[in-house]
This record gives C-alpha cells, structure tokens and sequence, in this order.
C-alpha cells in the first residue's frame, strides 16, 4: 500500500513539473493576435451579380480592407492585396477590431473587358474580432466580382441548367 502511494505522489509530482515547465515556455512566447481575412475576386461573366459555373476568377485584381471606428467613423486600418492565379487573397491583420466595422473592397481588375463594378458585389463586410465564437484566425469575406461590359453568349442555357431561368 505504501509503494502505490508513493508511485501516485511521485506521478502527481511529475505531472505538477510538466505543467509547470509548460507555463515557463509558453510564458516567453507573446501570443500571435493577428487575423487573416481571406477570399475571392471573380468575373461575372453573365452580368447576373452571382457567381455562375462559367464565372472566371481573376488573377492581379487589387482588393482593400478598410476599417472603420463605429462611432468615430476614422479608418483604423486601410490594406491593400492582390489576388493569385486563382483569384483569391489573404490580408494579414494586426490586432483585434471589436469597435471597427471592416468591409473588403473591389479597387482594381487587371482586365478591361471585365472591369464594372456594382455596389452589389463591390464589398464584403467582416468581423475582426476573436470575440465572436469563431476557432482560430482566419475569416472568409464572401467573393467579390467585377462584371463583364457584355454577357457571354451561352448565359441564358447556363442560368437555365442552374434553374434559374424556367421559361428559356
């Protein structure tokens, strides 16, 4: 009976050590508050102001994350990127913006013949805060599309096999 007791205080003993020796490491390293705002510019390629099967992602636009004090309305934070080959871009964010309202914004589409923007799909409102439930630090802003000056010719089938257009 005295060697378990002893087997479980020397077990308890470690386990305080470990703790311990966790808290001293994790004690040295500031915790990373940065947020990560991540999404997607496309072509509206039928001028319908969502995304459709034959919606092409943009690669070059330029998109900004603009944040804005709710009661003073200055800018607290202004970002500019880029987007990849696959139309997406991550904006890395410093800090927590509870009192800001955050909006990414259509700036510039490398391509002229699909370069229109609408107030429809011009900007995606986020929440910048780790306030707010949401596991880890990465936030998705919903896609954003420039539209094309002329619809493509097969739209109307598209929006058809989609179920958007009964009477086509």
């Amino acid at each position: 009976m005295a060697k378990t007791y002893s087997a479980v205080v020397l077990v308890a003993a470690a386990a305080l050590c470990m703790a311990a020796l966790i808290n001293v490491a994790e004690a040295g390293n500031e915790k990373d508050t940065s947020l990560y705002v991540e999404g997607k510019v496309y072509c509206d390629t039928c001028r319908v102001q969502f995304e459709t099967p034959i919606s092409e992602n943009i690669a070059g636009a330029t998109v900004t994350l603009l944040c804005r004090n709710r009661m003073t309305e200055l800018v607290s934070v202004e970002i500019e990127a880029v987007t990849d080959e696959s139309g997406r871009y991550t904006i890395k964010v410093d800090n927590d913006h509870a009192d800001s309202i955050c909006e990414v914004h259509l700036t510039n589409s490398p391509r002229e013949d699909c370069s229109e923007v609408t107030a429809e799909l011009n900007a995606a409102r986020i929440l910048l805060t780790n306030d707010v439930g949401v596991v880890g630090p990465v936030r998705y802003a919903n896609a954003l599309g420039f539209m094309r000056k002329e619809a493509l010719k097969n739209c109307a089938k598209v929006l058809k096999d989609m179920g958007n257009l009964p009477w086509v």
